[in-house]
């Protein structure tokens, strides 16, 4: 297989979105909004001598790479692999197809300071490409964000769920639709390849180019494995995925996106509600690979969490994100309709 890395962009603002489910906020809303951001982050730095005008380039500027990202996809050929379906149904508990078969599940367990409630899309799936991945704001740079449900509407997405904020940090591999965005490996990914394999990964093993070569569709860079063959490793309370400023840790119990495996083609997505005491307390990384277990999978791998994690079904989101509202984020991951 010829591999297909994505044209780059000329940096420039990014245009606005197409209409979705919520409106996004407009330009001027988003300059605020990043204003307070600042000022806050450049308080927050100014006792180590890191400058407003540091702290503004490396967390709030958009730094846009790929400026049009269905095009990258077109170009590639990517963006037509799959064979969708145009008789899909949806129920309450799911949707059916003839490509999909989607189970939700949600439970709430627990009271007071021990309420957990969590949300699973169980999902079996004929053709791998069924399950894509797509960029806020149509664009592919760091710091770029917007609502998951926007981004949802505008591909029509049965589900989806929060990515992993591949904007944040300027590291991973990023292979997203059969198109190469990032190569610089850093960590244990989450590879899912066009026969149905999904797989655990060390990055700095290999690269994208041969991971494209073997057959990736998408990959995902944050982490860690939560569940190995059907065991929770150990140590994993431990990990920190990022070193650079922001996001070391990612301990203790917290609002959780998962996805689990149970086997090809066969997939659990997962988001734990949490930091709402009388609801959900969250998780910690033990308990998630725990409950992805109980689910039946044997591979369980953690994604960008806290206030990111959302669900969203049929164009309404049904999880409680713990910013009372949606985050906007850089990425989703979604099963296409």
């Amino acid at each position: 297989m010829s591999t297909q890395s994505a044209p780059t962009g000329d940096p420039a603002s990014p245009g606005e979105p197409s209409p979705g489910p919520t409106p996004p906020e407009g330009p001027g809303e988003r300059f605020i909004r990043r204003r307070v951001l600042l000022g806050t982050g450049a308080a927050l730095l100014a006792g180590s001598g890191v400058s407003a005008t540091w702290a503004y380039d490396r967390f709030l500027r958009e730094k846009v790479q790929v400026s049009d990202v269905s095009a990258a996809e077109s170009t590639a050929g990517a963006a037509t692999t799959a064979v969708l379906a145009t008789d899909g149904s949806y129920s309450s508990t799911g949707y059916t197809s003839s490509t999909t078969t989607l189970t939700l599940i949600s439970t709430a367990t627990g009271t007071g300071s021990e309420a957990l409630a969590w949300y699973a899309a169980v999902v079996e799936i004929t053709d791998a490409t069924v399950l894509r991945a797509a960029f806020a704001q149509d664009e592919v740079g760091q710091n770029i964000t917007e609502e998951p449900s926007v981004i949802a509407g505008r591909h029509d997405a049965v589900l989806a769920i929060n990515g992993d904020y591949y904007g944040f940090r300027d590291n991973g591999i990023v292979i997203r639709n059969g198109v190469i965005y990032r190569d610089e490996p850093a960590r244990d990914g989450l590879v899912f390849y066009r026969d149905g394999r999904i797989e655990v990964y060390d990055e700095t093993s290999t690269n994208a180019e041969e991971l494209l070569d073997d057959g990736a569709w998408n990959t995902l860079s944050f982490g860690p494995a939560v569940l190995v063959d059907g065991s929770v490793p150990t140590g994993i309370e431990g990990v920190e995925i990022d070193t650079n400023v922001g996001n070391h840790s990612i301990q203790g119990e917290q609002p959780r996106t998962a996805i689990g495996v149970i086997g090809d083609d066969h997939l659990v997505l997962l988001v734990v509600d949490g930091r709402s005491e009388g609801y959900s307390r969250g998780v910690g990384l033990t308990e998630l690979g725990e409950i992805l277990a109980d689910l039946g999978c044997t591979t369980g791998y953690n994604l960008d969490g806290g206030g990111s994690s959302v669900m969203i079904f049929d164009g309404e989101i049904i999880t409680q994100p713990s910013n009372r509202g949606e985050r906007a984020t850089s990425d989703i991951l979604y099963v296409a309709g």
